[in-house]
């Protein structure tokens, strides 16, 4: 009995010294990956690249509704952490344990603007690991308000478009800032998944999305719920 302990012990600290060397590993992959992609391309030049986008959209021309529908339904402590949200991480890894496959990644909207900026969408360990390095860069160059303002000029909110200026004008026929409350807490909710939140594609699924996004800014404080259900039912 006293041998089968002492081995199952054994592998138990093998599996755990197997586990840091594989991690070791990633790490070290995802650094390259980051230092291999702001070698070949500044960070400035990244986001000047951005910038210099036709309908590029400033923060100031959107609705403050939009921007707290945003950041309640993608990343509620954006103002608050330094680029990685610990929290999420590992809520997200707790899924996918249970998952047994990586469903969510716990991504920050600097992160998102990372990936989106930088790498593929491709869900990788090591990309995901050159993500935060890449977060960290761009929020110890950035302010938040810039970063939020690069996230929403490089998130694709289906039909071909990639600003907020060009979907409002798409879905809505309208300029961003003329958004009402209704489009714009469903306009937060479309770059989840474009194919599938597009009012053009599919306006259940859209209002279904639109109604998620609400029950977060309720969530987080953003709005009341007496507000939401005004703001709903008025369309």
């Amino acid at each position: 009995m006293k041998v089968l302990k002492r081995i199952i012990i054994v592998i138990i600290i093998l599996a755990m010294l197997g586990i840091g060397v594989v991690a070791g590993i990633a790490i070290n992959d995802g650094y390259n990956m980051y230092k291999v992609a702001i070698q070949e391309t500044s960070l400035k030049d990244k986001i000047d690249s951005i910038k210099s986008v036709e309908n590029y959209t400033k923060l100031e021309e959107m609705p403050q509704i939009y921007k707290d529908a945003v950041l309640a339904v993608e990343d509620h402590r954006f103002y608050r952490h330094g680029g990685i949200d610990i929290i999420s991480i590992g809520r997200a890894v707790i899924k996918d344990i249970q998952a047994m496959s990586f469903v969510e990644g716990g991504s920050t909207i600097t992160q998102q603007v990372a990936k989106n900026t930088y790498f593929t969408q491709e869900k990788k360990i090591t990309r995901k690991i050159a993500e935060v390095f890449m977060a960290k860069e761009i929020e110890k160059n950035y302010s938040k308000d810039e970063i939020l303002e690069f996230y929403l000029n490089t998130s694709y909110f289906g039909d071909g478009y990639y600003t907020v200026k060009e979907a409002s004008n798409g879905y809505f026929k309208k300029e961003p800032i003329e958004m009402t409350d209704y489009e714009s807490i469903m306009l937060a909710g479309i770059p989840n998944a474009p194919s599938v939140y597009s009012p053009t594609k599919s306006p259940e699924l859209s209002k279904q999305r639109q109604k998620q996004v609400a029950n977060a800014m309720i969530k987080h404080g953003y709005i009341t719920k007496e507000q939401v259900d005004k703001i709903l039912q008025n369309n």
